[in-house]
């Protein structure tokens, strides 16, 4: 592997950052949905949407305190600022969980375009040795040798990176989408019974 990764060239060092941090936001992010799949909780969320549909908006907050579970914690959010402004409140919350979610993609989003022009920039310096070197009288084949394996190396070096980038960036992407329309869906959910446990909160006042 040293020995192809040293015939690849200079260009073959930043490849190498590339692919470095492209493993490291992988790993992050992976480690990241496991944990919000495992924080994911259902029955306090349905007990809040309870307390909330009853109008004892009070006894929710407490019932989400130490909550992990992002729609969890938007409602409470919201129930924390329904004084003021129910919807500013759950709409900072919402996109405060969304760009934890989006930590990171920008980088992989990058690394998509740049892993394989970096590939064709060493394709370009490695077929600029080989003509070089073709151009004296007796041209050195070995020289010639090296320059083509420069330009394949880094080619393929390039692709290598930015495929496997490009399926977890997308697979990123659609667990994104995923939980922000679950989100959507929930805090919908939550504003039509909290409006409705508010009119009954009212009714018995």
């Amino acid at each position: 592997m040293w020995h192809w990764f040293v015939k690849g060239g200079p260009v073959m060092w930043p490849l190498l950052a590339c692919s470095v941090i492209a493993v490291a936001v992988i790993l992050e992010r992976l480690v990241f949905w496991i944990r919000e799949r495992r924080a994911q909780d259902p029955p306090r969320i349905h007990k809040l949407l309870h307390l909330t549909e009853r109008g004892l908006f009070e006894e929710c907050v407490p019932a989400a305190q130490g909550t992990q579970d992002p729609v969890a914690r938007i409602i409470l959010n919201g129930l924390s600022h329904h004084h003021f402004s129910l919807e500013g409140a759950l709409e900072v919350a919402v996109n405060a969980e969304l760009r934890r979610m989006k930590r990171y993609l920008g980088v992989l989003d990058t690394l998509i375009t740049v892993a394989p022009l970096l590939g064709i920039f060493g394709t370009v310096t490695g077929i600029l040795v080989a003509f070089g070197a073709l151009e004296g009288r007796i041209p050195d084949p070995k020289i010639v040798a090296s320059g083509i394996a420069q330009a394949v190396i880094t080619t393929v070096a390039g692709l290598a990176i930015a495929i496997p980038t490009v399926v977890a960036y997308n697979y990123f992407c659609a667990k994104v989408e995923e939980a922000a329309s679950d989100i959507s869906t929930h805090v919908t959910n939550f504003q039509i019974l909290y409006q409705k446990g508010k009119a009954k909160h009212a009714g018995e006042s």
